[in-house]
């Protein structure tokens, strides 16, 4: 998104200065929306996380016997059987913690353990910003010419959106090199279309740059 608003501000005949100022502004607000979007959503998993165990613990005190079933049933259909599986359910369910976070993870899919919803939002907006501030390096100097500062903004995001994608691969498992330039394509796609947007809004609609 930073690259995408350099872009779009070149495109449309804005100074370096100008476009410096966009981006960073860009830059504290998507990294800050990010950041906020992500706590909320770590938050909001805690959250039902908490409600499933709180209904969990009131089915186990009022009903055991069904909720024993369903342990039973559980483990049942992983392919236990007989006095093994007898054994499993007794064993879970003579301590009420450890069989309230069982039902969590195979009945509702709710994984133990979570993030900490500061620390990666935090986290978010740092690797935001880090990586975001890259296309506006070229910006602050001012020995280099306007098309060479775009120049090499553009070249330096290029490496960027194709180092992101290459470490992704290690992540989904997936071929580094075509993920790499899966990445960087779409990246560059975004960024020609910001610059296409200005360059169209400043020759045919006349926006003036003055």
């Amino acid at each position: 998104t930073t690259l995408a608003v350099v872009s779009g501000a070149f495109g449309a005949g804005f100074s370096a200065t100008v476009a410096l100022v966009l981006g960073f502004a860009n830059l504290l607000a998507d990294g800050f929306s990010m950041a906020v979007s992500n706590y909320e959503a770590i938050r909001a998993r805690q959250e039902f996380a908490a409600s499933v165990r709180k209904t969990e613990h009131e089915h186990i005190d009022k009903v055991p016997a069904g909720e024993r079933e369903e342990l039973r049933q559980i483990f049942r259909r992983k392919g236990f059987s007989g006095v093994v599986l007898e054994s499993i359910v007794a064993t879970l369910s003579s301590d009420k913690k450890l069989w309230v976070e069982t039902m969590l993870t195979e009945e509702h899919g709710i994984a133990r353990g979570a993030l900490s919803p500061y620390r990666s939002g935090a986290m978010t907006f740092a690797a935001f910003v880090l990586v975001g501030s890259v296309p506006l390096v070229p910006l602050l100097i001012p020995a280099l010419e306007t098309q060479m500062q775009f120049l090499v903004s553009a070249t330096l995001s290029a490496l960027m959106f194709f180092l992101i994608g290459s470490l992704k691969s290690l992540v989904f498992a997936r071929p580094m090199l075509r993920s790499g330039l899966y990445t960087l394509l779409t990246g560059s796609a975004a960024a020609g279309l910001a610059f296409l947007t200005g360059y169209v809004l400043r020759t045919v609609i006349g926006i003036d740059v003055a």
